[in-house]
């Protein structure tokens, strides 16, 4: 699903919780600023090395990895990889469930 996919799916879903309770609705273009608002907010957090824990969905972290040695796989050469940060997301139990 491509962003600007999610985006229309979120809008509709949006737009018919709303409907039910009367209020007015909301474009798509709106819903493409939250979510563009939501990622900026959740990396400027988890570049901070702070959690992101959204319920029934799952928690963001970062992970991470130490400096290692590998190998360039066309020379066979090897080389040193560095430490580095990674994000990491652990699916919450309702997401596990309705996964399978």
């Amino acid at each position: 699903m491509t962003q600007k996919e999610f985006v229309k799916a979120v809008a509709a879903e949006t737009n018919k919780a709303l409907k039910e309770a009367n209020k007015a609705a909301v474009s798509e273009n709106t819903v493409n600023e939250v979510v563009k608002a939501e990622v900026s907010v959740a990396t400027k957090a988890l570049a901070k090395n702070d959690k992101i824990q959204i319920s029934g969905f799952g928690t963001f972290g970062v992970s991470k990895r130490d400096a290692r040695t590998g190998r360039n796989p066309l020379t066979g050469e090897t080389i040193k990889i560095s430490a580095k940060n990674c994000a990491k997301f652990k699916a919450a139990k309702a997401l596990k469930e309705a996964l399978n």
